[in-house]
């Protein structure tokens, strides 16, 4: 069976990697568990003059031993000013990283006292924006200990943890080893409970992650059907095409598609090809092609549920490329089939 392939949607992935230091990074900052640490504001002078200029490799290196302290205080205030020096400036994070951070940062990760593993996730994060530093990352292990932060960290942790992450998943050659690592159970749980910015981490993190086959399988298995399907159907939600995109990848296998009939796609995605905006009415319109090339009895659960007239409006008012698959689907639908039983 032809698998058809979206292509990454625009202003989808590439925007939101962008704003990653800004947007997630901020929102830690605005944490309750930061803002009452009154240690902290005495420190934020220091910390903004760092973070606007070049740091010296002695003040760094004084920050890593800091990482290593007994004291709670002095491991939390060195990995919240190592996360501001890499905040913005691509020349910190590369001497960060070259300093020997990694490491101790990645111990961080799984650190009993809540804000300490906040600090040290989103540092981490910070640091896997310089793509030099991605295989130390990894190599520290830090993929393990990101999913630990994702499952059982702050709302802020977890959300930081999804992005750092996806940055990782953008190596090819670290997509299986963060499939295994049970990200993806913990990606979907993050999906399903997490604010509106987690849910948007989520869905991101999990289309990076989706290139692989293998992570497609474990997506379905963690029941990520439903909640994508949840997303689409509320506009409210903000996730309305970020979950079609998502869908249209674990559709590209078998168990994906009998998933997502038996979860009560078909209807959500016919009336998307009806109401929705142009970029939604054509990635529904592809994963019904997906499900209806599964065979005649998924494509008369199309016929029933009114598909053919809006795919029809579609083959009118589309590109040629989209036109081409639309009619391709038309003409599935138009097949004969034996009445339901």
């Amino acid at each position: 069976m032809e698998v058809m392939v979206v292509e990454r949607p625009p202003e989808f992935l590439p925007r939101i990697t962008r704003s990653y230091s800004d947007c997630n990074s901020r929102r830690s900052d605005d944490s309750p568990l930061v803002r009452c640490q009154t240690s902290c504001s005495s420190s934020l002078h220091r910390f903004l003059v760092h973070s606007a200029a070049e740091c010296s490799d002695d003040a760094i290196c004084k920050l890593i031993a800091d990482l290593d302290s007994p004291s709670i205080e002095s491991k939390r205030l060195a990995a919240t000013e190592l996360r501001f020096l890499a905040k913005h400036s691509p020349e910190n994070r590369v001497l960060i990283a070259r300093a020997g951070a990694v490491a101790p940062l990645v111990a961080l990760l799984s650190h009993p006292d809540p804000q300490i593993q906040e600090q040290g996730v989103t540092a981490i994060l910070n640091l896997s924006l310089c793509d030099e530093n991605k295989s130390a990352i990894a190599g520290a292990g830090a993929i393990r200990h990101l999913v630990f932060a994702l499952r059982f960290g702050t709302p802020a942790a977890r959300e930081n943890s999804a992005c750092a992450l996806l940055r990782l998943a953008q190596r090819d050659d670290l997509l299986a080893a963060i499939g295994c690592s049970g990200a993806i159970p913990a990606l979907v749980s993050l999906l399903e409970t997490g604010g509106p910015r987690g849910k948007k981490d989520a869905a991101t993190a999990l289309f990076a992650l989706l290139a692989a086959k293998e992570n497609m399988t474990r997506a379905v298995e963690a029941g990520a059907v439903r909640p994508l399907l949840d997303l689409m159907a509320d506009p409210e939600s903000g996730m309305v095409d970020k979950a079609a995109y998502v869908l249209h990848r674990v559709l590209s296998l078998q168990e994906g598609r009998r998933a997502a009939v038996a979860e009560g796609g078909v209807p959500v995605l016919v009336e998307m090809v009806e109401v929705g905006t142009r970029r939604q009415k054509e990635v529904s319109m592809l994963s019904l092609l997906e499900i209806c090339k599964e065979g005649a009895a998924y494509r008369r659960m199309v016929v029933r549920e009114g598909g053919i007239p809006p795919v029809v409006a579609l083959v009118q008012s589309s590109s040629e490329k989209t036109k081409e698959k639309a009619e391709a689907l038309i003409a599935l639908l138009r097949q004969p089939t034996a009445p339901l039983s």
